[in-house]
């Protein structure tokens, strides 16, 4: 991983997030910039760009702020470089189980409701006459 530190603009083109969503999730205390410029312009790491994937990623799944939230907070404590407790590594991990499977629940849920939806575009598409499909 680099040391080197990128402005907003770039962070976005790389998250496909826009600046005010990547600003919210700094205001919500999502993710923060890891250093400022001597302007005072937001820099962020490749470690910023990865919470930042994380966070694009809950977000279609209907995950909360405050979800997201705990899962980044359990992230950072098993990535902390510090030993932990048997005890509260497990109780980490079993939360993220937790949020393993919710993801999953939400792809097959979401799944049923695309191939519905699908089905429903093939029924509009079966009513048009041959020559007005284009």
């Amino acid at each position: 991983m680099s040391g080197e530190h990128m402005q907003i603009g770039e962070v976005a083109a790389r998250t496909e997030l826009s600046l005010r969503t990547i600003r919210h999730y700094e205001e919500t205390g999502l993710v923060i910039p890891s250093a400022r410029s001597q302007g005072g312009f937001r820099l962020y790491t490749e470690a910023d760009v990865a919470r930042l994937m994380v966070i694009r990623r809950m977000k279609p799944l209907g995950f909360t702020l405050d979800e997201m939230r705990d899962l980044l907070a359990a992230t950072d404590r098993l990535d902390s470089g510090e030993e932990l407790p048997a005890a509260e590594r497990e109780e980490l991990l079993g939360l993220i189980r937790v949020f393993e499977e919710a993801a999953q629940q939400r792809v097959a849920d979401l799944r049923t409701q695309l191939a519905r939806a699908e089905e429903f575009a093939a029924t509009l598409r079966d009513r048009l006459p041959q020559d007005a499909a284009v």
